[in-house]
């Protein structure tokens, strides 16, 4: 089973996932909706990424729901394709990212004062 992801944009912010999977779920089987919310705020940023389970359901949701209107905002569809960065077949120790080490260092000569302890609330 290839899961084949949808980005799904223009579409009004006070719509929940319930209502995207109303409107994909003709198209074919839906594995998972992720729609995009401000970290704080916790508002719609007015985007969606949806993965559908084949790529045939995906494609004739794109086709059927690009450009279409909802609410009187225009639906953008498109099928994510992954970067070549993450299909690639190098291997592991080539591709795993490091975490760079740092360490404090103070100036030379300068003496090293102590902190005040944290205060317990």
């Amino acid at each position: 089973m290839e899961l084949v992801k949808l980005f799904v944009g223009g579409f009004p912010l006070e719509i929940d996932e319930l209502e995207l999977a109303k409107l994909f779920a003709p198209h074919g089987d839906i594995s998972t909706i992720k729609i995009v919310r401000d970290k704080k705020t916790r508002i719609c940023k007015g985007y969606a990424f949806i993965e559908m389970n084949d790529r045939k359901g995906a494609e004739a949701a794109a086709e059927a729901l690009d450009g279409a209107d909802m609410s009187g905002k225009q639906l953008t569809v498109k099928i994510n394709e992954e970067p070549a960065a993450k299909q690639s077949h190098a291997p592991k120790a080539f591709t795993s990212q490091r975490q760079p080490v740092y360490q404090k260092v103070s100036r030379p000569g300068t003496e090293e004062r102590k902190k005040r302890p944290r205060r317990v609330l």
